[in-house]
């Protein structure tokens, strides 16, 4: 009985792994791939916060591969999985952060030859006159080639309301991609729930090629904090616990008002709180330290509009 690792393959090459015995075992832990993909999700992990169920299905999909490539390695022939994914849920949930760290991971199993993402939008795809489409969406797939095409509220191409719109001969041409290129090409549609779900039944041909829906919830209260103070860590601030009760009394306002984009907003309120800092500091006639350059106070916070809105 042979028990072997994988083979030292990198991600993207060419050379065919030596085929297996049939009475060969093989670790999953000791392949050099799992252990990459391993760390790219320890470090999603890490750099996040909640996504519960985004980080399970990526774990999933690892674990699938891995099987995978072991399956390969004893010359059992089985179709590439398909990968290509719908991502639902609002702005600044994390679709875009996520679509990176899967292509990272995609690449670090050898699905994908680069760990590349191309974000693009309805206008990125679709021309405005006969002719135009075809060469747009093309263009756009030739720079995701062998990595994640990212399609940002993918409904759009989808007009049915406009005879004239060249959004069907995007997604057709997007169709014939997905199929022929299997494998080597990742696509996400990404967008509001309820869009997505018209949008993806409106094409049964386009659906039926989505095997994987992956849905992003709104963060809680307290994991938009929680996103806050790691935001802030990774720029070396912190709040005074002032500031910190403050920002808690700002997350329950803001997340109350229009326009609310979960930590796309708390990104955008701490840029603020650091202007405010900044503005505060430069009017200051004595030296400074590290403390005072690091430290967002209660002032930064409460100097928001958020709080004379909300009276």
């Amino acid at each position: 009985m042979t028990t072997a690792g994988f083979s030292m393959r990198p991600a993207g090459a060419r050379q065919e792994p030596e085929l297996l015995p049939d009475d060969a075992r093989i670790d999953l832990n000791a392949d050099e791939a799992a252990a990459k993909a391993r760390a790219v999700l320890a470090d999603f992990d890490r750099d996040t916060v909640g996504l519960t169920a985004v980080k399970r299905r990526l774990a999933e999909i690892a674990a699938l591969l891995l099987v995978s490539r072991a399956r390969t390695r004893f010359g059992l022939s089985a179709s590439k999985p398909s990968l290509h994914m719908s991502f639902t849920g609002g702005p600044g949930t994390g679709k875009t952060t996520v679509a990176m760290r899967i292509a990272e991971m995609l690449h670090a199993l050898g699905y994908l030859r680069t760990p590349r993402v191309v974000a693009v939008t309805r206008d990125d795809l679709v021309g405005q006159f006969i002719g135009h489409t075809a060469p747009k969406t093309k263009e756009a797939i030739a720079r995701a080639a062998g990595g994640v095409l990212f399609i940002d509220e993918a409904y759009y191409l989808h007009r049915p309301e406009n005879e004239r719109d060249y959004g069907q001969e995007a997604i057709e041409i997007l169709l014939q991609e997905m199929e022929s290129e299997r494998g080597s090409l990742v696509v996400v549609f990404a967008g509001y729930a309820d869009r997505m779900e018209k949008f993806l039944s409106s094409n049964p041909g386009l659906s039926s090629r989505v095997a994987h829906h992956i849905r992003f919830d709104d963060y809680s209260h307290d994991e938009l904090v929680r996103i806050a103070e790691l935001m802030l860590s990774r720029d070396s601030y912190s709040f005074t616990p002032d500031a910190r009760a403050a920002f808690d009394a700002y997350v329950d306002l803001r997340m109350a008002m229009p326009r609310f984009a979960n930590a796309r907003s708390i990104r955008n309120a701490l840029e603020r709180c650091r202007l405010r800092q900044a503005i505060r500091l430069a009017a200051l006639r004595e030296p400074i330290g590290l403390a005072e350059l690091t430290t967002l106070t209660a002032a930064d916070v409460r100097g928001s509009s958020v709080f004379a809105q909300a009276g």
